[in-house]
């Protein structure tokens, strides 16, 4: 053990890429063995999106209407809002991973060992994929008991969760390289909770963008949260109206795909350069 150079970010000698693969299950199964004697992180991850759903979609949907809804219900507006609402939340669970193991040493030790360094954040965003899984069919539960109906064909609402859940990878992401550069467990939790409450009411998750300022309706308009949730409202027949306003509204599906694969793009390469950086402090 004590032969292995510790910053070679390199798979075990002989094995090739599957040892890169291998290490990336054997950790993400880590995670998960840790997530079934914690369940509070799966709780964490479906509390708020739930409460929202049973506040907005249940207890306010007869007193909040949507002007020209074009016969869309408020319940089935929102539920879209509240499904991206469960990848903003991944955020700050993941940011409090990553910081609790580099606090806690857990990075020195697997520095140690003959594995790719990498495959220590592709199986923590991996593994936090699960509860945001598990959260969305928790979510869809719930909306389906208040009202929620689709009203589109089997593989447009799955490409609708599919783009959530590329969303929700994303944003895991973003926890990451969060964890990595504050590593302040308070300090994560304040930065996180903003993140959630900003991109969620600054977009079009919960309301429609029509009574806003023309400068306010545009950042709005351009917020990932916005496109991502009016995409899922066109793959999933709950669009009110025919988009309108700049390209985003226009083209949500496009926008958002392109959106969500950029962000991806970017801060994975990103959070495993700053991984090498916080590894070694």
């Amino acid at each position: 053990m004590s032969g292995v150079t510790a910053s070679a970010d390199r798979p075990r000698a002989g094995a090739g890429g599957s040892a890169g693969i291998g290490d990336v299950l054997a950790l993400t199964g880590r995670h998960l063995r840790h997530l079934r004697r914690t369940p509070e992180k799966l709780i964490a991850v479906a509390l708020t999106p739930v409460a929202m759903v049973v506040i907005l979609g249940y207890l306010f949907a007869s007193v909040i209407t949507i002007k020209d809804n074009g016969g869309v219900a408020y319940h089935d507006y929102v539920m879209a809002g509240v499904f991206a609402q469960i990848g903003l939340t991944c955020v700050g669970i993941t940011a409090l991973g990553v910081a609790s193991d580099l606090g806690k040493g857990l990075i020195d030790r697997f520095r140690s060992l003959p594995m790719a360094r990498s495959s220590v954040l592709v199986s923590h965003t991996a593994a936090d994929l699960v509860p945001a899984a598990i959260s969305m069919v928790a979510v869809a539960g719930i909306g389906l008991l208040v009202g929620w109906r689709t009203d589109a064909g089997v593989l447009s609402v799955a490409g609708g969760f599919a783009l959530l859940l590329a969303f929700a990878y994303a944003m895991l992401w973003l926890g990451a390289l969060l964890g990595m550069v504050l590593r302040n467990m308070e300090a994560i939790n304040g930065i996180s909770a903003l993140t959630l409450v900003i991109l969620s009411f600054m977009s079009n998750s919960f309301m429609p963008l029509s009574g806003l300022p023309g400068w306010l309706r545009t950042v709005v308009e351009w917020n990932p949260v916005s496109s991502v949730s009016e995409a899922c409202r066109v793959l999933w027949g709950n669009a009110p109206a025919a988009g309108g306003g700049s390209l985003p509204m226009r083209h949500p599906v496009l926008v958002s795909v392109i959106t969500v694969g950029a962000l991806i793009a970017v801060l994975i390469p990103v959070a495993l350069r700053t991984f090498r950086t916080a590894a070694a402090r």
